[in-house]
């Protein structure tokens, strides 16, 4: 089922979190199990599944990461188990950092970390900056989804990194 559909909203990356709250809150109380409890099983199956339908619909569709991911599926751009498809600049840019990384496991010093936690924020708000305004359109344009695309991945990509360092702090 379209998590837009069901909330009967225009597809978007970022849906208007006020209006996806409310017809949260409206299809939960909607759909509360609670208030089948005399139906039959059938029925009560039906509206368990559009529950729980419910529930990922505003968990995917809330968290921005999710969402892009979900859009991008939707729009058949991404697909399932896709591989991550980088521009070599970008690589070559990561590959300094993945290096740095590598030095601070040898040897930690806490102003390096933070000077590459630093580094990876600068990144990311400047990858960001340049899809926002894909990003905040009320509508998703097919011209938007490349980039976007593009994004995406880059953005999973530093997760990873942040992931990484964290394990250096302990």
């Amino acid at each position: 089922m379209n998590y837009f559909e069901f909330y009967e909203i225009p597809i978007s990356f970022r849906p208007d979190s006020g209006d996806l709250r409310r017809k949260f809150l409206l299809t939960s109380k909607k759909y509360h199990p609670d208030f089948y409890t005399l139906e039959s099983d059938e029925k009560q199956a039906e509206v368990l599944e559009l529950s729980t339908i419910n529930n990922q619909a505003y968990k995917t569709l809330s968290n921005l990461d999710s969402c892009m991911g979900y859009v991008l599926r939707l729009k058949g751009v991404l697909k399932d188990g896709q591989t991550q498809s980088l521009p070599q600049t970008f690589l070559m840019e990561m590959m300094e950092v993945n290096e740095d990384i590598m030095d601070l496991q040898f040897a930690f010093v806490q102003d390096k970390y933070e000077n590459l936690l630093q580094q990876l924020e600068y990144t990311e708000k400047e990858l960001e900056t340049a899809v926002e305004p894909m990003l905040n359109s009320n509508t998703v344009e097919d011209e938007h989804l490349e980039p976007v695309l593009e994004y995406y991945f880059k953005k999973r990509y530093l997760h990873r990194i942040r992931e990484n360092m964290e394990k250096l702090k302990s």
